[in-house]
């Protein structure tokens, strides 16, 4: 069928207005008919994304390692960029990782940022604040330069998460040197807790001792990369990357060790020989789930039930090795009592998992996609 030249020019405006607008929101990747949720990519071909936080009802902002962040708009996709950004380590694992907003975003306009940063020779695990004015960061600030030094460019972390008490609690790993976990005059291997402005709070596990340092609430951690709190439960959440095997979900108590490198499910790289003394041991937690084979996780979540209403309660972690998305259901006990694996047909190394006020789930993946999942 010839189309009139005003049928013609009329279609070719549209498609610029579309192209030019950046709409992408409504491709749809895939139905999953058995779980009843339809997957739409709302952005794609940037770098690696570590983590996304919502600042408004339709604007998240996202991080990539290399350094760079944005804000998308999830009505248009369009990406507005943050200019003046810190100096950023970006070599091997290392980069900008993880964005969180503040409890108090509304009145103080603070965002928190988990970062690789170069000192000398070697890098560290950084924790740091910015305020988001008339459209750009300002004000950047490192709140703390974790004792974490290594040559390493491997094992930062890091997972930032907040309960409601006015606490700010972030993870880093071992940066590559095992013993770390199990050496508390050091940050590494370890998950912090802070109060928000920066300072150490009273009732830490270890602020009155004198050999280990006061920001510390948890150790034996190899690399930890998800973290959050359910406010519901009281309870704080972590998964972490195991060796070859031996990825775990861990719920953190204050002053714990949980075992790395000295308790393992893990093998080591080079052999199918046992990583440490065994998988037990006094003194040391278990984890509520471990994985043999490696998931290789990054990310965690816990689910609200606000759109899907049969995930209530339940634990959601990114995959980067098997690529998918691991959903963990919990008793009232916080054990695991069953896993499912989501989009696996994607072929996806998934990074990071945020849920919006509504119960939608957005998806991040180091291909450069941002997508998102909505009941069918």
């Amino acid at each position: 069928m010839r189309l009139k030249n005003n049928q013609f020019y009329m279609l070719l405006i549209l498609l610029c207005f579309n192209l030019f607008q950046g709409v992408r929101s409504e491709t749809v990747i895939y139905e999953d008919v058995e779980n009843k949720f339809v997957v739409e990519q709302l952005t794609k071909g940037l770098g690696v994304i570590w983590g996304m936080a919502f600042i408004s009802k339709n604007e998240m902002m996202f991080t990539q390692r290399n350094g760079k962040i944005g804000i998308l708009n999830l009505t248009n996709s369009r990406i507005v960029w943050m200019k003046n950004m810190p100096d950023v380590f970006h070599e091997g694992q290392g980069g900008l990782l993880d964005v969180a907003v503040s409890p108090h975003f509304k009145t103080t306009q603070l965002i928190f940022f988990t970062y690789s940063k170069k000192l000398g020779s070697k890098s560290v695990t950084a924790l740091a604040t910015a305020q988001l004015l008339d459209g750009q960061l300002q004000n950047w600030k490192d709140i703390l330069l974790s004792q974490s030094q290594e040559k390493a460019d491997y094992h930062y972390g890091s997972r930032i998460a907040f309960d409601d008490n006015g606490h700010v609690f972030f993870s880093i790993g071992d940066r590559g040197t095992r013993s770390n976990s199990q050496n508390l005059s050091n940050h590494a291997g370890s998950i912090l807790r802070l109060n928000i402005d920066g300072s150490i709070p009273f009732d830490n596990p270890f602020v009155n001792s004198s050999s280990v340092l006061p920001e510390i609430w948890s150790y034996g951690h190899r690399n930890p990369q998800g973290l959050v709190y359910d406010k519901l439960s009281k309870r704080l959440w972590a998964i972490e990357h195991g060796p070859r095997g031996g990825d775990e979900i861990n719920l953190i108590i204050a002053g714990k060790n949980y075992g790395w490198p000295i308790i393992s499910y893990g093998k080591e790289y080079w052999g199918p020989i046992s990583v440490g003394e065994g998988t037990h041991k006094k003194g040391m937690e278990q984890p509520v789930k471990y994985y043999v084979p490696s998931i290789a996780p990054s990310s965690l979540m816990i689910y609200s039930g606000r759109a899907f209403t049969a995930w209530k309660g339940n634990l959601f972690a990114g995959a980067l090795k098997l690529k998918h998305i691991n959903r963990v259901v919990l008793d009232s006990n916080a054990q695991a009592i069953s896993e499912q694996r989501l989009l696996s047909r994607l072929k996806e190394r998934i990074r990071c998992l945020v849920e919006n006020s509504k119960g939608l789930i957005y998806v991040a993946t180091d291909s450069g996609k941002i997508l998102r999942l909505r009941p069918h």
